[in-house]
């Protein structure tokens, strides 16, 4: 797959590797995939995050990726779902934190791995993007792709982007006018996991 691969795209596997590498992470993350797309200057996926407005709101994006990695890659909608039943997730930290130090039930530190492989979220979004390019008829992946299967997926990226105006949608439309050709994959997409 990865010869399919525009330079684009493969600039930002590339950088997604470097951000874990920064960050100590265990694996390539969804979360060093938008932080390498994000740092992107030119290509069609920095064009769609730039109208988009998402490069003026890196710091917000950067801070509600902290905030799920703290808890243990919860998403908004999972603390949501917790409180709903009485589980406060920031006291559950804020405890696990004094005893066990900041960022303990980060995951995704870490541990002595010489080499990054990419986790299977992460690999999922490499594949969802081969499944949107195929769907547009593109015989590339483009950088564009892996933006489009950051938003089709579910997860805290996913969420991340939602929250900063960047969906399925308003991506897609970025990318490509109207948005009406290609509307429908999304659902395909998801019904093929």
């Amino acid at each position: 797959m990865f010869e399919r691969f525009t330079r684009d795209a493969r600039e930002v596997v590339t950088g997604a590797v470097t951000h874990a590498e920064r960050t100590d992470a265990a694996s390539v993350s969804e979360e060093h995939l938008l932080l390498a797309l994000l740092d992107r200057q030119e290509g069609r996926a920095a064009f769609a995050v730039a109208s988009l407005g998402l490069a003026d709101r890196r710091a917000s994006v950067e801070a509600e990726l902290a905030t799920a990695r703290r808890h243990g890659g919860l998403t908004r909608a999972d603390t949501d779902a917790l409180a709903g039943i009485g589980i406060d997730v920031t006291e559950i930290v804020a405890r696990v934190e004094e005893a066990h130090g900041v960022g303990a039930l980060d995951r995704a530190r870490r541990r002595g791995a010489r080499r990054r492989p990419f986790s299977r979220e992460a690999k999922g979004v490499l594949t969802r993007s081969l499944r949107i390019a195929a769907g547009r008829g593109d015989r590339f992946i483009g950088d564009e792709h892996l933006l489009l299967a950051l938003t089709a997926r579910p997860g805290v990226a996913a969420e991340v982007l939602a929250a900063h105006g960047a969906t399925y949608g308003t991506v897609n439309r970025a990318l490509y006018g109207s948005g009406k050709e290609g509307e429908g994959e999304r659902e395909r997409f998801k019904e093929a996991g």
